[in-house]
């Protein structure tokens, strides 16, 4: 029945529009009264997009069973749960992402669907680094770029119609997060907290290190515990000087 109701839902805003839909015009394609709407939707919006919650509940199932090992690899396999969800109907996943950009009030709900995805990632992060100060703060930042590389990977392929394989764009993107987050942050180098001499000669070491065509050459000291975001950070905006 949520399907049935969905699917008329959907057939409807297609062809009168979101707004010129009402929810007796949905019950009276699908052939049942609004009480069953209603037991199955909360609003309108919530029939636009009927699979989230599953996906939701099957995403918080694999987090709870995954091995922590690798806490962000998890939480970039469980974003492949949502790919999934849209590639397994690329018509209607496409149709849903036009009809989404036509309609503010279903962009709106939209990022609110986001931003449970991302908590749940945030969560799950939450408990391998910490309820409190950095690991808090890292938790949600891997979160968010885990959701931001996510769905820029996803959009690429709704903007095309669906054509291709929707994965590649995706791999791409939450690879990228992995480079980034996936060493501790006590494997940056504490140069700092270096003895004098080894911090000498760790900056003597540099003239072996290639060189940019110009010659220069960037050297970052961090101290120990800095946030991996801010590490990248101070290197994208010391590169972008140059």
């Amino acid at each position: 029945m949520r399907e049935v109701l969905a699917q008329a839902a959907f057939q409807l805003f297609l062809e009168r529009g979101f707004e010129r839909t009402t929810v007796d015009d949905i019950v009276a394609r699908a052939g049942v009264g609004r009480r069953s709407f209603f037991r199955y939707f909360p609003s309108k919006e919530d029939a636009v997009f009927p699979d989230h919650e599953r996906c939701l509940a099957e995403m918080t199932e694999f987090l709870a069973a995954v091995d922590d090992s690798d806490p962000v690899g998890a939480v970039c396999d469980a974003a492949r749960i949502v790919l999934r969800m849209y590639a397994a109907n690329p018509e209607f996943s496409v149709q849903r992402y036009r009809l989404t950009r036509e309609v503010p009030g279903l962009r709106t709900y939209e990022l609110s669907v986001v931003r449970r995805y991302e908590q749940t990632l945030a969560g799950h992060l939450r408990g391998r680094f910490g309820e409190g100060g950095d690991g808090e703060l890292r938790a949600e930042v891997i979160a968010a770029s885990v959701v931001a590389a996510h769905n820029n990977g996803l959009r690429l392929w709704l903007r095309s119609g669906g054509e291709g394989d929707p994965e590649e764009a995706v791999d791409h993107a939450l690879d990228l997060v992995r480079e980034v987050w996936v060493r501790p942050v006590d494997e940056v180098a504490p140069v700092s907290a270096r003895p004098e001499r080894e911090v000498v000669e760790a900056a003597g070491a540099a003239a072996s290190l290639p060189v940019s065509a110009d010659g220069e050459v960037v050297v970052m000291v961090a101290r120990k515990g800095t946030p991996m975001w801010r590490v990248v950070q101070q290197i994208e905006a010391a590169v972008g000087e140059n």
